[in-house]
């Protein structure tokens, strides 16, 4: 089953929400704040499900429309019909929408753009990037990772973004960056089928 809506019309839930821990591991492995880089995940990929809006793993992102379906699959099999009509810049994948024209070359190959901690330490490492070059602010770099020429789409972004950070709570108590494990070793469980 296909949803489809607006990536602006998804509203946070009045509850605070907390980091997920594979979020927090993925941020402290790029060294980007995990509260940042879930809001920017919620940013691009939420979906309301009933225990609150969450990021979702299998969504796609067409010239400025958003695309989410129940599986991964699914997901794949639209992103091949896309990637036959439609300019690969105009493609944005997973949870933390990379584009597909400047970063699809970050994955092996498009199965591998919807796993979703693939995905995100595509995406985490695009914020890493973002930072080096914009150094003085994380927010900064936020903008930059939806439009690295700045500019008013990118403002409109940070504010956005910052309107799902206001709604998640500080996990920054200690660090434990020596002791996260590698990605690859993190798990990923498919959600059941939302109706």
């Amino acid at each position: 089953m296909l949803i489809i809506f607006s990536i602006f019309s998804a509203s946070v839930s009045a509850s605070r929400q907390s980091v997920p821990d594979g979020y927090q591991r993925v941020a402290y492995l790029h060294q980007v704040p995990p509260e940042l880089f879930y809001a920017q995940s919620l940013q691009e990929s939420s979906r309301k499900l009933p225990h609150g809006v969450r990021p979702w793993p299998w969504s796609i992102n067409v010239q400025g429309r958003s695309y989410q379906y129940d599986s991964r699959l699914e997901a794949w099999q639209a992103l091949q019909r896309f990637l036959k009509t439609v300019p690969h810049k105009n493609i944005d994948v997973g949870l933390g929408q990379v584009n597909w024209g400047w970063n699809g070359r970050r994955f092996a190959n498009s199965w591998e753009a919807f796993e979703p901690y693939t995905n995100l330490n595509v995406s985490a490492q695009i914020l890493r990037e973002c930072y080096e070059r914009k150094p003085d602010s994380w927010l900064r770099a936020v903008g930059c990772y939806h439009h690295p020429a700045g500019g008013a789409p990118a403002a409109r972004y940070i504010s956005a973004v910052q309107h799902k950070l206001a709604m998640i709570e500080s996990s920054t108590a200690a660090s434990p960056l020596p002791e996260i494990a590698h990605a690859t070793q993190l798990v990923w469980i498919e959600p059941r089928s939302v109706k």
